[in-house]
């Protein structure tokens, strides 16, 4: 009996096995005939026929899908060719001091260390100027720039924290700088490049598209931040900051600045500062020394749902008016608190973003021709841009230096007064880590508004009473997030 059952159960398989067979040779047959039908027909089809993939293929004399997608997309090799040259290297040495908490900070001297930075810088000049991030090269006591396989010395020639922008300098001679391109021309869609040197991987190449123009992300501390990003998803990591954002041509249209991850490397956003702002930014430094701000003397709010049902606006178009300074340009130009503004020389205001990003390219002394609606009215206005003196005229700074205390002090400009209301200031701009300001905690861009009760207007005059108060005395000021503060001294 059980060899009759063993024998029924080999056959049982044996049938189902030559069954499948059977069933898979069919399969086969069937597959043939139709990739032989269609191979026949499809020399009749034109190339722009669209066909399912999945249960056809192309004959090998035609297109195929990837070579379809390979013929539209665009040959990156010339453009990185010429932006990689001009990509540089940045490493940066910050020396400081620290103490161990012991009983024996007492006895000895502070320990000193350092701290090494890097990331990217795009050669502008010929002569060696270079352009990269504010904070790449931010509190650096060194900076050095490595070219091709040179690396040397660099130099700092302006730094403005409102754009994140700085300029460096080395020495030499027709050194490869990039060609520029135009902001105006920069379209969402396009392809970029973004060059740089993330993760210490110098002469990095990523590609992708501009992803949105004029977005304001919130990212800069400065008291009056121009953000008007280029947003890409070409990828951008740490180390990237400062490199290029550059075109098909391999023109510069932005200084790579900031991406939006949780993690801190790429998660699919950057953003870069536009070719316009860069170039202003670069000129300015170079033959002022100092940026050449122009403002309006209002506060600008972006317009929103909230904003349209209050203000009972037929459309989005535009920004409102949050704030108007008194005795600034546009009180001069009569402009009132929630005004909305349309056009600008003839421009459509899409947005804050593009307003600040516009008046960022203008300088002083220059006009804007205004459309601006209020109760239902449409008004024309003419605003002419004040410096951060409230003046028209060029601005260069002056930086007073004290040998006695080793530190920098500036006078607080106009401008910067008004908004922290204040009548009188001077900021410490930057000391020697082991003299005087910082064994009593004062901060760098603290602002001291007084001593003793007495207004501070002059840097110098601040240095020499310094020098030579002695007994208690007491300081004054504001701190850099705003915060109205005295600190009680005594000095022998």
């Amino acid at each position: 009996m059980k060899k009759i059952l063993t024998s029924a159960l080999i056959g049982f398989v044996s049938g189902l096995f030559g069954l499948w067979v059977g069933i898979r040779y069919y399969q086969l047959e069937l597959i043939s005939t139709q990739n032989q039908d269609f191979t026949e027909q499809s020399l009749a089809i034109p190339f722009e026929a669209s066909y399912d993939e999945e249960t056809v293929s192309a004959p090998a004399e035609s297109f195929s899908s990837k070579d379809m997608a390979l013929s539209n997309t665009p040959s990156f090799i010339e453009a990185s060719s010429i932006s990689t040259s001009s990509v540089v290297f940045i490493q940066t040495i910050e020396e400081f001091e620290y103490r161990t908490g012991s009983m024996f900070d007492w006895f000895f001297e502070p320990r000193t260390s350092q701290r090494v930075g890097s990331g990217s810088g795009v050669i502008f000049s010929e002569d060696g100027y270079i352009v990269t991030n504010n904070h790449v090269i931010e509190d650096a006591d060194v900076i050095k720039v490595t070219i091709g396989k040179r690396t040397i010395d660099a130099r700092l020639i302006g730094r403005d924290p409102s754009t994140d922008l700085a300029v460096i300098k080395v020495e030499g001679q027709s050194l490869p700088a990039i060609p520029l391109g135009l902001s105006e021309e920069t379209k969402v869609g396009q392809w970029v490049l973004a060059v740089g040197n993330p993760f210490n991987l110098t002469s990095t190449v990523t590609a992708g598209i501009v992803s949105a123009k004029g977005r304001n992300i919130n990212i800069l501390k400065d008291k009056f931040p121009i953000e008007s990003f280029i947003q890409t998803d070409a990828a951008i990591n740490p180390g990237n900051s400062g490199g290029a954002l550059v075109n098909e041509k391999g023109e510069l249209i932005g200084i790579n600045t900031a991406i939006l991850s949780r993690t801190g490397s790429y998660a699919g956003y950057g953003f870069a500062v536009p070719i316009a702002i860069v170039k202003k930014v670069f000129d300015d430094i170079v033959k002022y020394g100092e940026v050449q701000k122009a403002f309006t003397g209002a506060d600008f709010v972006d317009i929103d749902s909230d904003i349209v049902e209050k203000l009972q606006l037929s459309d989005y178009d535009g920004v409102i008016i949050a704030n108007v300074q008194p005795k600034s340009a546009a009180d001069k130009a009569k402009l009132e608190r929630g005004d909305v503004l349309k056009k600008v020389n003839g421009k459509d205001i899409e947005n804050k973003a593009f307003l600040e990003e516009y008046v960022g390219n203008l300088y002083p002394g220059d006009e804007l021709k205004l459309t601006v609606l209020r109760d239902g009215r449409l008004l024309s206005r003419t605003l002419t841009l004040t410096n951060i003196e409230g003046t028209t005229g060029i601005i260069k700074r002056n930086v007073f230096f004290s040998d006695y205390w080793q530190a920098k002090f500036e006078a607080v400009p106009k401008v910067e007064r008004e908004l922290l209301g204040i009548r009188s200031g001077i900021k410490v701009l930057d000391y020697d880590d082991r003299g005087f300001f910082a064994e009593f905690g004062i901060s760098k861009g603290f602002i001291i508004t007084a001593i003793n009760n007495t207004p501070m207007d002059d840097p110098e005059e601040l240095a020499t009473i310094l020098e030579k108060i002695r007994g208690r005395f007491t300081i004054s000021g504001i701190t850099s997030q705003g915060r109205e503060v005295y600190y009680p001294f005594r000095k022998g």
